[in-house]
């Protein structure tokens, strides 16, 4: 049965400021309810929500892997779901107690989608075009997260007309939300997806250039 989208209330940041504060299976127990209820739930309503425009969304357990970690704090502090496109893009949602992200965009993309995307951002024709479509995302209101290195890549003069985009190792459109009355509406599903479209002219030049990787996940990074 289809559950309707409400949001996340005020608890949501409670809670999450709580197990910062006490990360802590004794915590976790007691407050399990709350989780369910007030995070997972409503995560679960989105993922209904956008499943035919989006695609599926995977919401990811709160569970930490601390195998490999000096911090070993059980649970995330966060809440996060991903979905994918069908041109390689990926779809992000997050709330914490800092509030309410939302993206779209290649994330941290593989070895040889780094060759693709650079040769297409090196050619001054779709290099521009990406140039201008970058532009007119943050002139919308939103900042481009590009992980980026701190010097054109290899090949690439560093006084190339483009070296920021050179740069970029992930390129996504992001938006945050600080914590807000209207987060505890279905106006929330509203301001994820506008975030989502706003990436939708980067997403297609992606797909168009640079596309998934064809490599096997073991070799990709």
């Amino acid at each position: 049965m289809a559950t309707t989208f409400r949001g996340w209330s005020a608890v949501v940041f409670d809670f999450y400021e709580q197990l910062e504060a006490d990360n802590t299976r004794a915590f976790w127990t007691e407050h399990r309810a709350t989780y369910d209820q007030e995070v997972r739930a409503p995560f679960d309503a989105l993922a209904e929500a956008v499943a035919d425009e989006f695609g599926p969304l995977k919401v990811f357990r709160p569970n930490r892997d601390v195998r490999f970690s000096k911090d070993k704090s059980p649970y995330k502090t966060r809440c996060y779901g991903v979905g994918e496109g069908e041109g390689g893009e990926s779809y992000y949602c997050e709330i914490s107690a800092r509030g309410l992200v939302a993206g779209s965009g290649y994330w941290m993309m593989a070895k040889d989608q780094l060759i693709r995307y650079r040769e297409a951002v090196d050619d001054p024709t779709t290099g521009d075009e990406l140039a201008a479509i970058v532009e007119a995302i943050r002139d919308a209101g939103l900042r481009v997260e590009d992980q980026g290195l701190k010097t054109a890549p290899r090949g690439y003069p560093r006084d190339h007309p483009r070296v920021e985009l050179l740069r970029a190792k992930s390129l996504a459109a992001m938006r945050t939300y600080e914590p807000a009355r209207w987060m505890g509406t279905k106006a929330a599903a509203t301001r994820i997806v506008d975030a989502w479209r706003a990436a939708t002219p980067m997403n297609r030049w992606l797909a168009a250039h640079v596309g998934p990787s064809t490599e096997p996940p073991e070799s990709r990074w």
